[in-house]
């Protein structure tokens, strides 16, 4: 006869051994498909060196698949009869882009792989990181082995995303609400150190907006006029092509480009982060590291949870 005491022992360990078996890990693919990473890192030097602008498009996918459900793949998913596709949401429709290179980079994975064996959700969380590299910025160890999700929903994009027009309290309790505190917040809005904004993102604060650098302001209006050049681009600091602080040196001057943006400091609680990661890159680069690792461990699909899809744009 089993004690109680052996088996609390050994249903804690088959719990342990379980929790263990579908928890992401840096060493996933390793047996099942060790050219899976160089072949996903390959494809995104490319696009990048191709387009600059890509890498941040490539960040932006991983970041709005996560806040919408967890990061499983569904932002990557096209309508169908049974939903509507999240990039139609607000925070999506006309801005996600860089699709074509997630499709390449799945075609190269499965053929070096022989199989479809990496998840379209664990592909976005690699490029994600592997254009900030390309960009000049920190590496760090992505956990892997999410599946991808079969389902998709326009609706829930639209409440749960970030909005350009957030203010401070607003974004800590959006990020609150996703398990992140105000140092991810913090950090994760550094991504915004590469890539372009639409003038109609960003308008408002331009031409309305106290907080702001007159001299700032009347650059930006200069490609952003008051109605018309909705799609105009503007970069959110000076070296949008490269990994860098130039963004929270431009908080500090009150030359963010978004209301989102300028609230990190504004006389609130997230002032001193900001002038912290202004003044120190190494700090910027762990904490924005390590805040990758938690974004991207936002309710993954493990274990026999979702599927491995064969085309990143429709459930198999």
């Amino acid at each position: 006869m089993v004690s109680p005491t052996n088996f609390l022992l050994h249903a804690f360990l088959w719990l342990a051994l379980a929790a263990t078996a579908f928890s992401l890990s840096p060493n996933f693919y390793h047996n099942v498909c060790p050219q899976a990473l160089p072949a996903i890192k390959r494809v995104v030097e490319a696009a990048v060196h191709k387009e600059r602008r890509m890498g941040a498009s490539l960040l932006r996918l991983h970041f709005h698949d996560c806040f919408v459900n967890g990061c499983d793949g569904s932002l990557l998913l096209d309508s169908t009869s049974s939903f509507e596709t999240e990039k139609n949401a607000r925070g999506n429709l006309n801005s996600v882009r860089g699709f074509e290179v997630v499709d390449q980079i799945k075609a190269e994975v499965d053929r070096v792989c022989r199989r479809p064996v990496v998840s379209c959700a664990d592909i976005l969380a690699v490029a994600a990181r592997d254009s900030v590299v390309a960009l000049g910025g920190p590496t760090w160890k992505v956990r892997l082995g999410r599946r991808d999700s079969t389902t998709a929903s326009r609706t829930l994009a639209d409440s749960v995303l970030p909005s350009a027009s957030m203010d401070l309290p607003a974004l800590i309790n959006n990020f609150k609400n996703q398990g992140l505190n105000k140092r991810d917040l913090v950090a994760l809005s550094g991504g915004h150190t590469i890539g372009l904004s639409q003038c109609v993102i960003f308008r408002n604060r331009i031409y309305n907006a106290t907080n702001i650098d007159p001299a700032f302001a009347k650059e930006r209006r200069a490609t952003c006029p008051r109605t018309g050049g909705n799609t105009n681009l503007a970069p959110f600091d000076p070296t949008p092509a490269r990994f860098d602080t130039a963004y929270f040196k431009n908080l500090v001057k009150e030359r963010g480009l978004l209301t989102s943006d300028q609230t990190l400091f504004s006389g609130g609680s997230t002032d001193k982060l900001v002038e912290t990661y202004s003044k120190n890159p190494d700090a910027f680069w762990v904490d924005f590291g390590n805040s990758m690792i938690r974004m991207g461990n936002i309710k993954p699909l493990t274990g026999k949870q979702g599927q491995i899809r064969v085309n990143c744009r429709k459930v198999n």
